[in-house]
């Protein structure tokens, strides 16, 4: 059976309405309907990447003159290429997207989703376990000569990523149970061998760092991607690091590490309060004899998290979920330990998030409350009816949860914009949710995505869904409520929680969705579509 690869363009921005640039191919017979059809099919296909190559020049700010000086070519040439005129290689392609730092073309099988929607949840869906925190946990492990065995671990991509490469580096990670991992550490690090290809697929890697400057005085990481939302800035991590007297030194494929060796606590300030950047540097922190003060750190639950595995193996930290913490390192740490990670706010967040774009009727158990509230109240102010049914602790006794029971409702839009903030704030990865919701509230919503430079655009793919949402600049969104959703097809965009909102919008658009290029969600969630079908969706997986 042949299967018809894609060779998908994917615009940060909307590009002919929005719509991506798909191109199948086939292998017509010269001559034949198909030949002609493939012939006209390809020119208009060339006129849409000419547009999408010009519209990405100008967004970057950059001349036609100084297009064609960095690509070593004639200004001409660049107007044929912008005016779709010429036959675009894959080698034209490659050096274009090198030139204006986005990928253009990439030849994927891929695994979709067809969503018959319209169809109401119901039943009850359990939290899964938190993403963050398992890979922050994973990168912690580097820490303890012992044995670690760490529970509550989502089999998702980001995770795969993280362990190929801990074992490229030398590290023994078994699974011994569907969500439990035992690491054990190499006498060496093998840093030579690591996989870059898996190392460049998450932003996640950088964490590496803050365990391994204890046991090496210079190794390299390669510079990752993650999720496509813009230029995202390390200076957190390295400003902090350098502090502790950390040499970081960027090349074009990598940072190259070197360690002082030897570490004094310091007094740090963190340049933002990012998540990993905190992360990064409570790992660096825990093995340094006497007191190091972080202050400005994000008190957010993957951070609050690491804080609680670091305690469970003798580090004693003050000030867990605020602000300023205060780590009292050792010089060794060798424990045969297990810990349980706690369940993710995001997913109960993106379930809540389902359930009032079908109308329904759904209980979502062990949701971490102290993430949610505010997101919470905010839905009880948009006449969100929601009952809170049990209140308990997670696995890990530190994670405060609730059972949650979301009733459907006649939603009206806030006269306040949406927005997020660090930790106490509205979460950042909760923001996007919000854009279904809103979708369903009499009128019209605004939604600040000020994080981020691109992920406020990628939210107009759910006009593609019938939505009405008008972008006003990269970070802000106007969404007028109560407009019926219809089927579409659509291609992921690449990050995550974009993707995870036009699985969510169609889910409540009546008709048959095809959702293309799904890794992006598979990266962030475990097994996804099975867990809907389970609560009354019907999601087909399309390989």
């Amino acid at each position: 059976m042949f299967v018809t690869p894609l060779i998908t363009a994917v615009s940060p921005f909307p590009v002919e309405g929005g719509n991506p640039v798909i191109l199948p191919l086939r292998n017509p017979r010269p001559g034949s309907r198909d030949w002609d059809e493939n012939i006209l099919t390809m020119s208009t296909y060339q006129q849409k990447i000419g547009n999408f190559i010009r519209e990405l020049r100008e967004r970057q700010g950059m001349t036609p003159e100084n297009f064609a000086g960095f690509l070593g070519t004639s200004l001409p040439e660049v107007n044929r290429m912008e005016s779709g005129e010429i036959n675009f290689t894959t080698e034209v392609l490659g050096k274009i997207s090198e030139v204006l730092g986005h990928q253009l073309v990439s030849l994927n099988y891929s695994t979709d989703f067809q969503i018959n929607g319209g169809r109401k949840l119901s039943g009850s869906i359990t939290t899964n376990y938190s993403k963050n925190g398992s890979v922050g946990l994973l990168c912690a492990s580097l820490l303890n000569k012992g044995t670690t065995v760490l529970h509550g671990i989502a089999r998702i991509e980001e995770v795969n990523r993280v362990i190929e490469i801990m074992e490229s580096i030398g590290v023994s990670v078994t699974w011994t149970d569907k969500n439990t991992v035992r690491i054990q550490l190499p006498d060496e690090f093998t840093m030579e061998s690591i996989n870059v290809a898996s190392a460049i697929k998450t932003r996640s890697v950088i964490m590496l760092i803050g365990p391994l400057i204890h046991r090496l005085s210079g190794f390299s990481i390669p510079h990752a991607s993650g999720c496509k939302l813009g230029k995202r800035t390390i200076s957190a991590h390295t400003y902090a690091l350098e502090e502790l007297g950390v040499k970081i030194k960027t090349t074009h494929d990598d940072y190259q590490i070197t360690s002082p060796g030897s570490f004094k606590p310091r007094d740090i300030v963190m340049y933002e309060a990012g998540d990993t950047a905190c992360e990064n540097i409570l790992m660096a922190a825990s093995k340094i004899p006497g007191k190091t003060v972080i202050r400005f750190a994000s008190a957010n639950y993957m951070v609050q998290e690491i804080c609680f595995f670091l305690e469970k193996l003798g580090v004693r930290i003050d000030g867990i979920g605020t602000s300023t913490l205060v780590v009292h390192g050792k010089k060794e740490i060798r424990q045969d330990i297990e810990y349980w990670n706690s369940e993710d706010p995001i997913e109960s967040m993106m379930f809540i998030s389902a359930a009032i774009a079908t109308d329904s009727e759904l209980e979502i158990t062990r949701c971490p409350i102290d993430f949610l509230s505010l997101e919470l109240e905010k839905l009880k102010k948009m006449n969100l009816k929601f009952k809170i049914t049990r209140r308990y602790k997670s696995e890990n006794g530190r994670t405060s949860l609730v059972d949650l029971k979301v009733y459907p409702s006649k939603l009206v839009a806030l006269e306040d914009k949406i927005h997020a903030n660090p930790y106490p704030g509205l979460n950042m990865d909760n923001l996007p949710f919000f854009v279904p919701i809103a979708i369903k509230a009499k009128g019209q919503t605004m939604i600040h995505d000020w994080v981020y430079e691109n992920r406020a655009i990628y939210f107009t793919e759910l006009n593609r869904l019938g939505a009405n949402i008008t972008l006003a600049d990269p970070h802000r969104v106007y969404i007028q409520g109560g407009t019926p959703l219809k089927a579409a097809q659509i291609v992921c965009p690449p990050a995550l929680r974009p993707a995870m909102i036009i699985l969510i919008g169609m889910l409540g658009a009546q008709g048959t969705s095809i959702l293309r290029s799904v890794y992006m969600i598979n990266r962030g969630y475990e097994e996804i579509a099975e867990r809907f079908n389970k609560i009354g969706a019907d999601i087909r997986i399309l390989k």
